[in-house]
């Protein structure tokens, strides 16, 4: 629900509009991107960035996800942090909170954090799922695996994980 100017409570009655969203599956050699909508709740894979190797994910990958969600009409993004098993903080998850935060700096958006642990197991296998029922031809790449990766974090934003 929208919040009320003065509270930030959600105001009764008030009609939500649906927003388009870009997700991020961040990762220091490629960064997975996905797109999907608040109305439908569903999410797509969009593209995969490459890193140049010898350096971190930086201000030209944060340029060119932004650009991305402006050309998308996406008003938020939403950022995979990454978990170890326990649940604590594994050593990307410094990493990616200072690349969301670099996010929603240069875009104005909202950033959101989700846990995207198995993210990257749960678009593997649903990849190779399809290409066994014929719904996809070739090959699963890591590529592929990274945006679908995307998608499965923004999907889980969407039911409510993470940050609101």
């Amino acid at each position: 629900m929208p919040e009320s100017a003065d509270s930030g409570a959600p105001v009764a009655g008030a009609r939500i509009a649906p927003e388009v969203v870009i997700a991020v599956d961040f990762g220091l050699r490629r960064i997975g991107l996905a797109l999907g909508d608040t109305l439908t709740a569903r999410a797509r894979p969009l593209a995969t960035l490459s890193v140049p190797r010898g350096r971190a994910p930086g201000d030209a990958e944060v340029e060119r996800i932004v650009a991305a969600g402006r050309a998308a009409g996406a008003t938020r993004i939403v950022v995979g942090c990454p978990y170890n098993e326990q649940g604590g903080p594994h050593p990307l998850a410094e990493p990616a909170t200072r690349f969301a935060a670099a996010l929603g700096r240069v875009s104005g958006c909202p950033v959101h954090l989700v846990d995207e642990r198995h993210s990257s197991l749960e678009a593997a296998e649903a990849l190779r799922e399809r290409r066994a029922s014929g719904t996809r031809r070739g090959r699963v790449t890591k590529p592929d695996v990274d945006g679908a990766a995307a998608a499965v974090i923004l999907e889980r934003w969407m039911a409510g994980e993470g940050d609101r």
